[in-house]
């Protein structure tokens, strides 16, 4: 098997599908112990939960303002991902007072750190949460309690900056939101394969940084 020319630890994967499961092939190669994970990742959340809800969402620094020396390493998502599990920890504990059968919810992630040539580092990530405790992401500039409002203030407070500073840098992309099930019922279409070939892309090869002294990948743990 071929590895990686700047890090022989990490294989290439040059194949259509992982697992079973289709690959966004035109993106590849991809790294295949970043494949393992990502399918780690997801049928962990599908183990403790029947119904994910899944969304992409990409984090960019900005070009006009003077940030902290942390905002250019790793330290910027981690203190995203704390802020971000805190306010879902905190919405389910509101929701727990209203109603004592509201469902709690895991954050699981899987994020790849990308460089592309003059442009600031930047993130891709997949979030996983309890399908039964989140359905949509909904609408941008809204002044409700939903999912977009809390990424742009996870990703305010990591960067240190306010959120109407943010404009462009905290992206949904199209099609971003997938509900997959751990049982497919009679009539009812299996969304993992579609979630699977749309998070390959964080596994590609390609405009990854390496030697750096910054990983260029990660995911959430249990």
């Amino acid at each position: 098997m071929l590895r990686h020319t700047s890090n022989t630890n990490l294989h290439l994967y040059h194949a259509r599908t992982f697992q079973g499961l289709p690959v966004m092939a035109e993106k590849g190669p991809f790294i295949e112990q970043y494949l393992s994970r990502l399918h780690s990742t997801i049928e962990r959340s599908l183990r403790q939960y029947s119904r994910v809800f899944a969304f992409r969402v990409d984090l960019r620094l900005p070009l006009s303002f003077e940030l902290p020396e942390y905002a250019y390493t790793n330290e910027v998502i981690s203190r995203f991902l704390e802020s971000f599990k805190a306010k879902i920890e905190h919405d389910r504990q509101r929701a727990n007072a209203r109603n004592r059968y509201a469902h709690d919810s895991r954050v699981r992630y899987v994020w790849t750190r990308e460089e592309s040539r003059g442009e600031r580092p930047h993130y891709h990530l997949l979030i996983l949460l309890n399908g039964d405790a989140y359905y949509s992401l909904g609408r941008i500039r809204s002044d409700a309690n939903n999912m977009i409002n809390r990424l742009h203030e996870a990703w305010s407070s990591a960067l240190g900056l306010s959120v109407d500073l943010l404009d462009g840098l905290v992206e949904i992309p199209d099609n971003a939101v997938y509900r997959i099930s751990r049982d497919i019922r009679t009539g009812q279409e299996d969304k993992l394969p579609d979630l699977f070939r749309r998070a390959s892309y964080l596994c590609k090869a390609a405009t990854k940084s390496y030697g750096d002294g910054q990983h260029g990948f990660d995911c959430s743990r249990g």
